[in-house]
């Protein structure tokens, strides 16, 4: 019997991992139409601060909601399940750091003097599917599991000071 069970390979495994660091490395750049190839068209979206009733709607609230916004997104400690031939469930720990111009938003009803982003922490619970040969996101739930309301004066160095990374540093050729 095949030790990762339902005839999935390590290679599979590693797609869907790389599949995942693709989506946060497309967030944080803001890189739509990339973030918007990793899913299935029918893709399920649940917990965020917006509206997502599919793939496209998902890409266009969540461009919605980080414009204007500072964003580092990491997903780490993934435990990933085979449930079929052609599908794998994961669980990914999270957390996510937003900033914005002071004073411009609310964060899901939160509206408070000085409020300038967010440092949250969660879950990704989510499925995968393979489509033709490449493998999509199908399901995402975000689970917050604790906010931080940012609202103190932030103190931090410069990033240009350490480097910019490359979005394009794995791409071929």
């Amino acid at each position: 019997m095949d030790p990762l069970g339902r005839g999935l390979t390590s290679a599979d495994f590693d797609a869907v991992r790389n599949l995942k660091s693709d989506y946060f490395r497309h967030l944080d750049a803001k890189r739509w139409a990339r973030l918007r190839s990793l899913f299935a068209d029918d893709s399920t979206f649940d917990g965020f601060p917006f509206a997502a009733n599919d793939a496209d709607g998902f890409v266009a609230g969540v461009s919605a909601f980080l414009c204007d916004v500072e964003s580092v997104h990491q997903g780490f400690m993934p435990r990933l399940v085979a449930t079929g031939d052609h599908s794998i469930r994961g669980v990914w720990s999270m957390h996510d750091y937003l900033v914005w111009p002071r004073d411009s938003r609310e964060y899901r009803g939160a509206k408070i003097p000085g409020l300038h982003g967010i440092r949250g922490y969660g879950l990704y619970e989510e499925e995968y599917r393979r489509v033709g040969e490449a493998w999509r996101i199908s399901r995402m739930r975000l689970v917050r599991t604790r906010v931080e309301l940012l609202v103190s004066e932030p103190m931090f160095l410069p990033v240009r000071q350490f480097g910019l990374p490359d979005p394009d540093w794995l791409q071929e050729g």
